[in-house]
């Protein structure tokens, strides 16, 4: 009996290796990314038989998920600060890169402004931002989203934002305030370019690049959550977001790619 049960005992620790080696790579991804990275991560399935998928939010409530432990292994955040103060508490690295204490760039992002083609407003332009008749601005939550400071920034820059801040409808992040103003809830928004050219707005609307001058850099990090054990996938999927055919498709997607 004792050779059956340790083949039995053997069989089951071969599944349950299979199992885990059979495990996705969770992303903790900004909720702009949400139209650009499910096929890359297709892609990278078929190039490397790992398995991601991917959870969309707003960067500031994807960090506090992972400093109270949320079983994420990759972080690609909106902007910088997210992933650096994950980094300084210990919760996550840049291992690989020239220096590890500081977030992997991996795009820049663009701030537009969107409207619907058949609105009575005038068309996406700074004129429109400062029409009397605009009634109602959608802009993602300036304290959880990179997009909603960079709105703000650009308001302030242009002299605005006082007038502005009664009409401004605050959405919890960047993809809720592309689906206030595609839904009517709001005249126009300062949205993702990566929003703006989704198939369903691209035909409905038209949208304004809001001049870079006008708020910092959006620049995008991806950082490795320290607790994962799937390190190795991680610098792959990391690796390939970096690769040259990845960030082709990225500029096609609305982001500038880093190199």
């Amino acid at each position: 009996m004792m050779p059956n049960r340790i083949a039995v005992a053997l069989l089951g620790l071969v599944c349950f290796s299979a199992v885990m080696a059979q495990a996705p790579l969770r992303v903790a991804a900004a909720a702009d990314l949400g139209p650009v990275l499910p096929p890359i991560l297709e892609q990278f399935r078929q190039s490397t038989g790992i398995r991601a998928e991917a959870t969309f939010e707003a960067s500031a409530a994807l960090t506090a998920q992972i400093q109270n432990g949320a079983p994420f292994d990759v972080f690609l955040s909106a902007d910088l600060s997210y992933p650096k103060r994950l980094i300084d508490a210990g919760l996550a690295d840049a291992a690989g890169s020239a220096d590890s204490s500081t977030p992997i760039t991996y795009a820049r992002g663009t701030l537009v402004l969107w409207a619907h083609k058949d609105s009575k407003l005038p068309p996406p332009s700074l004129d429109l931002l400062r029409s009397p008749d605009l009634k109602r601005l959608a802009i993602a939550n300036p304290d959880r989203a990179p997009y909603g400071r960079a709105a703000v920034a650009a308001l302030t820059s242009l002299k605005l934002y006082d007038s502005l801040k009664p009409r401004l409808v605050t959405a919890e992040n960047i993809s809720q305030t592309a689906q206030f103003v595609d839904s009517g809830n709001a005249d126009a928004g300062l949205i993702s370019l990566t929003s703006a050219l989704t198939p369903r707005l691209a035909a409905s609307g038209n949208y304004f690049v809001i001049p870079r001058d006008l708020y910092p850099p959006i620049e995008q990090g991806a950082v490795i959550v320290s607790r994962t054990t799937q390190r190795a996938a991680a610098h792959k999927l990391l690796d390939f977001l970096l690769s040259a055919p990845v960030q082709a498709q990225l500029a096609k997607s609305g982001l500038t790619p880093v190199h």
